[in-house]
């Protein structure tokens, strides 16, 4: 077989057989297979799409081309959760202590920016000495010493999603449900996981703006899941606006700080809550959501998932003086006002305006090679449905560069719409799917 073979096959709307894609992923992994050929495989896949006995053996190529995580030896499940990606999305930080404090394992393996999307390891770094990379044995001595880990990908876990994922971004192929799915389950099966919890992303600032994309996406990693034996449920949460009221690496940490202490904004407690108590209920500690739920409360008033953060960031090289006094993060030079033009009800509060403008600002990267500034981002002040007054501020920009606040203000200020009349407030949860026999 030959690549130019199987993409024309594709690209006429054709199947590609088993071993045709273990080849073409074998290949493309040693570095057989060039770029540009593999480019135009995905960009067929983007078009042509995957049926499902495709997906499942792509999805396992990528699984196997590497490093698999041996967790077996450790007691106890491992439940992970997962985010497609969202603007001022911190609930891995708050959740994986929480969710550890009760008892459940939880290897979670956490990715960067992209784009207008925020990353959970830039903002666990910000903890100054906080460690995100390690190899198997470490990770697992860790899980078994302190019950979570908060990771990044090693460069032999699953190498072909690395690769892969760094020329979809490359090529306009990154939205491809069965491209996306297969990414993200192939990372969390490599995990030897029990269960996983997904926060599928719908709305402006994700990247599947219709609740059908996200079905369909949640719908298909529930079914890998599955077909593995692995149970997965997701949740299909709104990202029309921000999650919480800071968007920014810095300003994220001290807002999870806040959650764990039981005072972090109301959509961000609810959310975490919701999906802690799905993994609670996955790693057989608890018996309903309800239940689950009131553990979660416990773990927060009783200061226990504050010290398991703590416990976390110790064991993995972090300064836990920055978990005690928040103070001590970076913080910008710069702060600059949005201000409501007139009176009423917040409309609009725009998730990509203010996640690109972050982006701009030096909270995220352009390119892949970029660097982050920690202390700059958006404070969001108002959020759909609340009710302002003319000259309320709406959002604070905090910047260190000019040139870069110039290129950020204008995304920035027109991120708010105010409407006349009363606005309902934005239904955060939105669907639920999978189950857990």
């Amino acid at each position: 077989m030959t690549a130019v073979e199987l993409i024309e096959r594709k690209r006429d709307g054709g199947t590609l057989t088993g071993n045709e894609i273990r080849w073409l992923i074998a290949e493309y992994t040693a570095g057989t297979i060039p770029d540009y050929q593999m480019s135009a495989m995905l960009m067929a896949v983007f078009i042509r799409g995957l049926n499902g006995e495709e997906l499942t053996v792509w999805t396992e190529s990528m699984l196997t081309s590497g490093e698999v995580l041996e967790l077996s030896a450790i007691p106890g499940r491992k439940v992970d959760k997962h985010s497609t990606g969202g603007v001022g999305d911190k609930i891995s930080i708050p959740l994986a202590p929480m969710v550890g404090a009760c008892g459940v394992k939880i290897p979670m393996m956490s990715g960067r920016g992209l784009g207008h999307t925020g990353g959970t390891l830039d903002k666990l770094e910000t903890i100054p000495g906080f460690r995100t990379s390690f190899t198997a044995g470490e990770f697992a001595t860790l899980l078994a010493a302190h019950g979570v880990v908060l990771g990044g990908q090693s460069e032999h876990l699953v190498p072909a999603d690395r690769k892969l994922y760094a020329l979809r971004d490359a090529t306009g192929t990154v939205p491809a449900i069965p491209l996306i799915a297969s990414s993200i389950m192939s990372k969390k099966l490599a995990e030897d996981l029990d269960g996983l919890v997904l926060d599928v992303k719908v709305g402006r600032g994700a990247f599947m703006e219709e609740v059908e994309q996200a079905r369909r996406l949640a719908e298909t990693m529930v079914e890998i899941g599955d077909l593995r034996g692995t149970k997965v449920i997701a949740l299909l949460t709104n990202m029309n606006q921000p999650l919480g009221r800071e968007v920014g690496n810095a300003s994220e940490i001290r807002e999870s700080i806040d959650t764990l202490h039981g005072e972090g904004p109301e959509d961000i407690t609810r959310l975490t809550y919701a999906l802690g108590a799905e993994m609670l209920v996955m790693g057989d500690v608890a018996t309903s959501v309800d239940e689950a739920r009131a553990m979660l409360e416990e773990a927060v008033s009783s200061g226990r998932a504050f010290d398991k953060f703590k416990e976390i960031t110790l064991a993995q090289g972090g300064d836990t003086a920055v978990l005690d006094n928040p103070d001590l993060l970076p913080k910008a030079t710069n702060e600059e006002l949005v201000t409501a033009p007139i009176s009423g009800w917040v409309k609009r509060c725009d998730a990509l305006a203010v996640g690109v403008g972050a982006m701009r600002l030096g909270a995220g990267r352009q390119r892949k090679e970029d660097d982050i500034d920690p202390a700059v981002g958006v404070t969001v002040e108002a959020k759909i449905g609340d009710r302002v007054e003319q000259g309320d501020v709406l959002g604070r920009i905090r910047w260190n560069d000019s040139y870069a606040y110039g290129v950020a203000a204008p995304l920035l200020t027109d991120a708010w719409e105010i409407s006349d009349s009363p606005v309902p407030p934005s239904q955060l949860i939105i669907e639920r799917i999978g189950a857990y026999v």
